[in-house]
């Protein structure tokens, strides 16, 4: 497909939408599982076998119009692509679009961060991830993706979500009244009002899908298990459209599996969810 959902042409035109989904397909740091860089194409692929109209939200999110972009981006090193990232977010930005970015691995996150932080100073970060990505420098770069939230932190607050793997070096970066352990948060729901109250009235919204359980979401590059539910994730998200300006998103680290097609569907189900929760909430 060209462009995300099976819908009619007319609201894939970029002028006239409100969002954009930016398609930034970059592995270069990964060291497990390769093949985030095939996400974005698969999303947009699996889009076509969604329904237009949301169930529980009572919306076709759609009529508000979703640009998909073809932007070309300098891979050459993680610095560059962090460059190349920003300057096409803080472009959209000036165009006063909402802005989700399909990875690709986590490390794309932190240019859209950097342009938003630069539109709304006031920003904090909500990571979905099973990893804390806290280091400060891994295999000879700061952009990697396991040092995307160390980079997230030096510009806004960051609230974490479901992480259930960290590594000795990232402790002295954890904050620990904003890290909600995914051991800690399981069998609970008040955590979820916790955690927003922990964010500013503006949020970008960063999600690894390894986050979810792998038996709700396998293919991604880094599986872990005792990862969030569907249900629960959904109802955490919809309290924070409910309670925060959400500014834009991303939702990255999909490693499509060439037979099993579930989730690269879960993964573009979640985006026009996202898109559907802006649109039911976006008044506020």
């Amino acid at each position: 497909m060209e462009y995300f959902l099976d819908m009619p042409e007319e609201y894939s035109k970029g002028e006239n939408a409100r969002y954009v989904l930016i398609p930034v397909a970059y592995d270069g740091t990964s060291t497990f599982i390769k093949g985030a860089d095939k996400g974005p194409q698969a999303i947009i692929d699996a889009s076509d076998s969604i329904e237009l109209y949301d169930v529980p939200l009572d919306i076709e999110a759609y009529y508000a119009g979703i640009y998909t972009d073809k932007p070309s981006f300098d891979f050459s090193t993680p610095d560059s692509m962090v460059q190349s990232v920003y300057e096409r977010v803080k472009h959209f930005l000036q165009k006063k679009k909402n802005i989700g970015l399909l990875g690709g691995e986590h490390s794309i996150s932190v240019g859209a961060i950097k342009a938003m932080k630069e539109q709304y100073p006031t920003l904090s970060v909500l990571q979905i991830d099973a990893h804390a990505d806290l280091r400060d420098e891994y295999h000879g770069s700061i952009y990697n993706h396991a040092c995307v939230m160390r980079r997230a932190q030096e510009m806004a607050p960051v609230v974490q979500v479901g992480i259930r793997n960290v590594c000795i070096e990232e402790k002295p970066h954890i904050v620990e009244e904003n890290i909600f352990y995914a051991h800690k948060i399981w069998n609970r729901t008040d955590w979820m009002q916790q955690a927003i109250d922990r964010l500013s009235d503006t949020v970008y919204l960063t999600i690894d899908l390894d986050g979810l359980d792998p038996s709700v979401l396998p293919a991604t590059g880094t599986p872990l298990p005792g990862g969030l539910g569907w249900y629960p994730f959904m109802q955490f998200l919809e309290l924070l459209f409910k309670t925060k300006k959400v500014v834009g998103f991303d939702v990255v680290e999909l490693c499509p599996n060439p037979i099993n097609k579930t989730s690269d569907v879960l993964a573009a189900v979640l985006v026009y969810k996202i898109i559907s929760m802006f649109e039911v909430y976006r008044e506020r």
